[in-house]
């Protein structure tokens, strides 16, 4: 057994988060009878254990992530590795209780090749949160 199989443990997370199956599986687009085999042993596929974790482990809120996101933080994985690190250690900061002023230190530029941080707007419902 992987390290990773022992650790995600359906029935456990569950249990933690107080929730009934109906409402831990509908989460992840799985039904509450197939979530009931997988808490049974059953092998969960790949994306299934990756959606688990990252809705119930991670608390990642998918309604919310958007294609843009995953783009913008690879661009600045590539090309501003530093302000990468740098958002990256202060977003944890601000997630682990801290003061959210821990983004104040950081040096954002105005414009970084192109992005202006004037073209990202709040989320509206419905929206992807980004100016055309």
């Amino acid at each position: 057994m992987k390290f990773f199989d022992r650790v995600l443990n359906p029935r456990e997370i569950r249990r933690r988060l107080g929730m009934n199956q109906e409402q831990f599986w509908t989460q992840i687009g799985v039904t509450q009878s197939g979530g009931s085999r997988y808490e049974s042993g059953r092998e969960m596929p790949r994306p299934v254990k990756e959606l688990l974790r990252l809705v119930h482990v991670e608390q990642i809120d998918l309604s919310q992530v958007k294609r843009v996101d995953f783009e913008i933080i690879s661009y600045l994985k590539d090309a501003h590795p530093d302000l990468y690190r740098n958002l990256r250690r202060a977003a944890r900061s601000r997630s682990a209780g801290h003061d959210a002023t821990a983004f104040a230190d950081l040096a954002v530029p105005a414009a970084v090749d192109g992005f202006a941080p004037a073209t990202i707007t709040p989320a509206m419902p419905g929206g992807d949160g980004h100016t055309a």
